[in-house]
């Protein structure tokens, strides 16, 4: 393929940003276009249920470059501009201004939206995807209350941490067995719902919900008063763009190891991308942080026909109450966990295996092991040799 006159992004999130600054890296000179349908310049989402939500860092933070880094690096951002249709044989995308922007080269980054649940009231419920989100979130947490969460999950449980800290009344109601069981088994989801217990949000589990109401939630056994109800029970990748297009899309935009969809002239990065990952040997989606900023770079590389290739294990981060923690690698729920170091104080490495491979790790307040953790999932280890790395 010859050298892109003309790029698209679409998408205002990490993705799309990184994705600018590496075609500027890589000395790419032509026409660069980002089409964000937020009115915000392209950000990342970790702060907004942890610091920013928590009023500990500044809204600035959250973008990794201002408005004179675009103007200085010859990059048009359309904010508050949604792309509605795309044609590939053309290579244009439509806006929903109506105009048209063709393109030699098309990342689509459009992330993931918060799902839903088919219920009386849903309506009353909030979510948190946006910056306005957690502003809103945030001016309520000032104001006190009840919170009821809907949902134990990554979100759901950062929330409900951050909501408690501020003072609130927290209750977080979960329809599996326990929080996170999926991601980190029984063990380690029992010890994080034993930190929230001992700070004061009670936990609900095997929860149905019924109704959302102007004042709470109705279960299948219980109503729970709130003076605000949150809906966090993941989200869905934001792939309509791509879907009526034309392109393959299953769980996200199928792409190959270089991000590459079924088009060769169009690449998708970040929450909205099922990618092959070469580690893993198979396709994967990723909606974390670290996964964003990488991929958004790597498309900005392989849209330039550089031959580099989807090659890093998942790695996610949180901060709940005492518990910080970092975790690597992609574990399932059966697998067996080894503990090494002080669980009840808090500061240990967690290490999952199956079959005697280590499938993923997590440093719980230990810090600067995590090259190190890397350096072991994939390997075949004898439980007894995995170190405390403290």
């Amino acid at each position: 393929m010859d050298e892109p006159r003309s790029i698209v992004i679409v998408g205002g999130g990490l993705a799309a940003a990184h994705a600018v600054e590496s075609l500027r890296d890589m000395d790419y000179a032509g026409r660069l276009t980002v089409v964000a349908r937020e009115p915000h310049l392209p950000y990342e989402r970790p702060p907004l249920s942890k610091g920013y939500l928590a009023g500990n860092d500044e809204r600035e933070a959250a973008f990794p470059h201002d408005a004179g880094w675009y103007r200085d690096n010859d990059v048009t951002v359309r904010v508050g501009t949604a792309a509605t249709d795309l044609d590939l044989g053309g290579r244009v995308v439509v806006l929903d201004s109506g105009e048209s922007l063709g393109y030699d080269r098309l990342l689509i980054a459009t992330g993931a939206s918060p799902r839903t649940l088919q219920l009386p009231g849903i309506g009353h419920a909030l979510t948190l995807r946006t910056i306005d989100d957690s502003e809103r979130l945030r001016a309520a947490f000032a104001k006190g209350g009840r919170l009821v969460v809907i949902g134990a999950g990554w979100i759901g449980l950062e929330v409900a941490a951050t909501a408690r800290q501020a003072g609130m009344e927290v209750t977080v109601l979960e329809a599996g067995e326990r929080p996170l069981g999926a991601v980190f088994g029984p063990v380690l989801a029992d010890h994080l719902t034993a930190i929230h217990q001992r700070n004061g949000v009670v936990i609900h589990t095997g929860v149905t919900i019924e109704a959302v109401t102007e004042h709470g939630v109705v279960t299948s056994d219980d109503t729970f008063e709130a003076d605000l109800v949150l809906l966090g029970v993941g989200a869905t990748p934001t792939s309509g763009l791509a879907e009526s297009a034309g392109l393959a899309v299953d769980d996200g935009i199928l792409t190959d190891e270089h991000l590459r969809t079924s088009d060769p002239y169009v690449h998708a990065a970040g929450d909205v991308a099922n990618a092959r990952n070469t580690v893993l040997g198979r396709h994967l989606r990723v909606e974390h942080w670290d996964n964003a900023i990488r991929q958004g770079r790597l498309a900005g590389r392989t849209m330039l026909g550089v031959d580099d290739t989807y090659d890093w294990l998942p790695y996610f981060f949180t901060d709940q109450f005492d518990f910080s923690m970092e975790y690597v690698g992609r574990s399932a729920p059966d697998d067996e966990v080894v503990l090494r170091g002080d669980v009840d104080a808090g500061e240990f490495v967690a290490w999952w295996l199956r079959d005697g491979v280590v499938t993923a790790g997590m440093n719980v307040n230990v810090w600067d092991v995590n090259d190190r953790i890397r350096e072991l999932v994939g390997q075949r280890v004898d439980p007894a040799d995995l170190p405390d790395l403290q």
